[in-house]
């Protein structure tokens, strides 16, 4: 919801300058969190995990009408990191809990599914609560949201059977509690591909803007409505065609779709590049999940997730980050920064084809 209002939001602060720092700083505190999310996961429980991730939601939406100045919006999005830094970790893990091996390439589909539903109505309904009324409902909305997923949380089940109580313990991490090394193959690759989603979360509104679009979420609906599908069919190919295959596919794809929206002149182009970006990632996303779990352990699964989104958060930054910095307000330079995104994105290809190939295929 709030993320396509961001920018223009920071520009209305007087911090134009600072846009690739909305998503990045957001995934510094994500992925700084990684690490204890895992370990808490694996001991005190998934739900509990889970639970703080939806409450620090809550409580942004109601901090960014107060604190107004840059420094205090920017404060915030390193805040607001820690909810993507806890849910997301305890989630996969909760899924891969309650679900068969031989199932979850389609059951990290679904969840992907649902994530993608979100991911397609917000945007659209956040744009239009800021242009109707104003930004800040929009963010009231936003802990509105948050609020319920809170209440869902309260009447799931827990699914650790070996849990231990929260204690000062918990929270000291030693070099064995920060990477699952068996899971890095998994999270190269997830880092790799998930730099142009950084670069598209900074340079998207703007583009849209450029193109003549009042709702700067627009894009955003499109790209994932139309992984909505793909991410369910993609989940069960991989659980019987091979991880591997499956994620070769989508770098091709996501390649494809962002030198589409890096050459697109027009809205039409850029819809169609939308809509191949979002069959890329809807088939790229489940595959590389069910990956991370099929190289784990059951005792660390929660070690396993959190470094695959320590490096999935590490790529989206690096791409915001670097787009805002070569960015600088200049609408020439997001085609070209698009462009390097799909080189990226195919380098990905390479070490993802190249490990296929070595003596650690047997893995998959």
């Amino acid at each position: 919801m709030l993320i396509p209002e961001l920018p223009a939001y920071l520009s209305k602060l007087g911090g134009a300058e600072y846009k690739g720092l909305i998503i990045a700083l957001f995934t510094l505190t994500a992925g700084i969190s990684r690490p204890f999310s895992g370990k808490l996961t694996d001991t005190i429980g998934r739900v509990p995990v889970m639970a703080v991730g939806s409450v620090v939601c809550f409580l942004c939406g109601f901090l960014y009408p107060v604190l107004t100045s840059v420094s205090g919006f920017l404060f915030l999005r390193l805040i607001h990191g820690f909810s993507t830094g806890f849910k997301p970790t305890a989630t996969s893990a909760y899924v891969a809990d309650i679900v068969p091996r031989e199932r979850w390439g389609e059951a990290l589909g679904i969840h992907g599914l649902c994530f993608s539903t979100g991911m397609a109505i917000g945007p659209a309904i956040g744009s239009y609560i800021s242009s109707m009324y104003s930004i800040n409902v929009l963010f009231y909305c936003s802990s509105v949201f948050a609020l319920m997923s809170i209440l869902i949380l309260m009447n799931m089940k827990e699914t650790l059977k070996d849990r231990k109580k929260l204690s000062l313990e918990a929270f000291k991490l030693t070099k064995n509690d920060l990477i699952e090394v068996k899971v890095l193959p998994a999270a190269i690759v997830t880092l790799l591909s998930y730099v142009s989603y950084g670069a598209i979360l900074t340079l998207i509104p703007d583009w849209s803007g450029h193109l003549g679009l009042v709702n700067k979420g627009i894009f955003f609906m499109i790209f994932t409505v139309s992984s909505l599908l793909i991410r369910f069919v993609a989940g069960k190919v991989s659980d019987k065609h091979g991880r591997l295959n499956v994620a070769i596919a989508g770098l091709v794809i996501l390649s494809i779709s962002l030198l589409t929206i890096g050459f697109s002149s027009s809205q039409l182009g850029m819809f169609i590049g939308a809509v191949i970006y979002g069959i890329g990632t809807g088939i790229l996303s489940p595959a590389l999940n069910a990956w991370t779990i099929d190289l784990s352990d059951p005792e660390h699964r929660g070690k396993a997730v959190a470094t695959m989104y320590i490096f999935l958060e590490a790529g989206i930054g690096l791409g915001a980050f670097a787009a805002g910095w070569f960015y600088q307000d200049v609408i020439s330079m997001i085609p070209r920064l698009l462009f390097a995104s799909s080189a990226i994105s195919f380098l990905a290809l390479i070490y993802l084809m190249y490990w296929k190939n070595t003596s650690f295929k047997k893995l998959d």
